[in-house]
């Protein structure tokens, strides 16, 4: 049922989510909250900041399939980023991309070669903004725990869920992480693949594309976290979407 309701979800909005309605801002979410309690994930009833939801939302682009041919993958990274099911669930198989990549109708090979290096090119472009936004929410939640430990003020019951959020903005940090590693891995696969099948020119400009994701991908891959979720290393990979 919850994969028939994603697929009929309305189409993108912003940073390419979904547009908003029950399905997306109501009952999604709901069903989550209780899907990730029920599996010992951290869960925090704390609202969200203007960054923290601006993080989800950029963060979307880069937990869903590279490719919108993977119609099952993409139903279920989008039930991941709900919460209803694990990130573990999501797709690790690096031929993915490379056969929606050449499961489509196109002209000739460069066609195949200009969308891979589009495909890299915008995730790219991306990757910045989204480090930035991180890189706020990480500044914040030293302000948070600091408070949280200096403040007399500050009852007991505040510490789980200022923890727990703490656990959810890194898991999500770690979650795009891990997911633009794998893209990038795809890429690779897809390219060299290509190259095998139908040997072209266009693949260098695809090449340096996929170069360029690389290095900026790296920083993010080295942003300083403030270390709730090393300290935690039993929990899987959480956040609230």
């Amino acid at each position: 049922m919850a994969l028939s309701a994603a697929g009929c979800a309305p189409g993108s909005g912003d940073f390419g989510r979904p547009r908003p309605g029950i399905w997306n801002d109501t009952i999604a979410p709901s069903i989550g909250l209780g899907s990730a309690i029920a599996r010992g994930e951290a869960v925090s009833y704390f609202h969200m900041t203007d960054d923290e939801e601006q993080l989800r939302d950029r963060a979307w682009r880069f937990v869903m399939p590279a490719h919108e041919r993977n119609v099952f993958e993409r139903q279920v990274s989008d039930l991941a980023h709900a919460r209803i099911l694990p990130a573990a669930a999501q797709s690790s198989n690096i031929s993915d991309y490379h056969r929606s990549l050449i499961s489509g109708s196109f002209r000739s090979q460069a066609s195949r070669y200009n969308r891979l290096a589009e495909d890299a090119n915008a995730d790219r472009l991306l990757i910045g903004p989204f480090r930035g936004n991180a890189g706020r929410v990480v500044a914040a939640d030293r302000i948070r725990m600091k408070a949280l430990e200096a403040s007399p003020l500050v009852p007991p019951d505040q510490n789980d869920p200022a923890l727990a959020r703490v656990i959810e903005n890194e898991g999500l940090i770690l979650w795009v992480c891990e997911r633009v590693g794998f893209r990038l891995e795809s890429y690779r696969y897809a390219l060299a693949n290509l190259v095998v099948e139908m040997p072209a020119r266009d693949a260098v400009r695809a090449e340096r594309s996929i170069m360029a994701l690389e290095a900026e991908a790296g920083p993010l891959c080295k942003l300083p976290l403030i270390g709730t979720f090393k300290d935690e290393p039993s929990r899987p990979v959480v956040y609230k979407g």
